[in-house]
């Protein structure tokens, strides 16, 4: 096998990984966002208010696009610096890290949308609703939150362990439990 070869099957490789993970994150995702579209509209059913079920979409799209965020952020080593801290910190600063790049997404979306519509682009940012957007973050934070736990713990122990402790009866081999036992 030749050097082109080796690339091309190290690409198709890799292209496989990433849309693997890609698909992961954004399940991850539009099921949280998808639980909390059906939350919003039992609440909002309960003041008589009607809501429409194509959130759902939404939320679905938003799932895939947020997913894309995450994956274009790792690739350009967002949060990288914070590996060496302890776990929990990693994952919460990389929590927050992605919220806040997720958000500034968002405003750009929002930035171009309003200027398709023709308005000024002086105006994009007073017509923006910062109280919505600070509760968006905050959501987006929660939901990151499990998915860097185990996105860190699979960086940390490995795909091969953490899956045995995911997917096996609770005991990795050579691993000791916490009392040290």
């Amino acid at each position: 096998m030749n050097d082109n070869e080796k690339a091309k099957v190290g690409f198709k490789q890799k292209a496989k990984q990433e849309f693997v993970e890609f698909v992961v994150i954004a399940a991850y995702l539009a099921i949280f966002f998808c639980a909390l579209v059906t939350y919003t509209m039992l609440l909002l059913k309960k003041y008589d208010v009607d809501n429409d079920v194509l959130n759902y979409s939404f939320a679905l799209i938003n799932a895939l696009v947020i997913g894309k965020v995450i994956l274009i952020g790792e690739m350009l080593h967002v949060g990288r610096g914070y590996e060496k801290r302890p776990l929990y910190q990693s994952i919460l600063l990389k929590s927050l890290i992605f919220a806040a790049l997720v958000l500034v997404f968002h405003v750009l979306e929002e930035f171009v949308k309003r200027l398709i519509k023709g308005e000024p682009s002086g105006t994009v940012m007073h017509g923006l609703h910062w109280t919505d957007m600070v509760a968006r973050a905050l959501v987006i934070f929660c939901a990151f939150v499990p998915l860097f736990g185990f996105r860190e713990l699979r960086r940390v122990l490995g795909e091969e362990k953490l899956h045995a402790l995911l997917m096996g009866r609770g005991a990795v081999e050579g691993a000791k439990s916490p009392a040290g036992k």
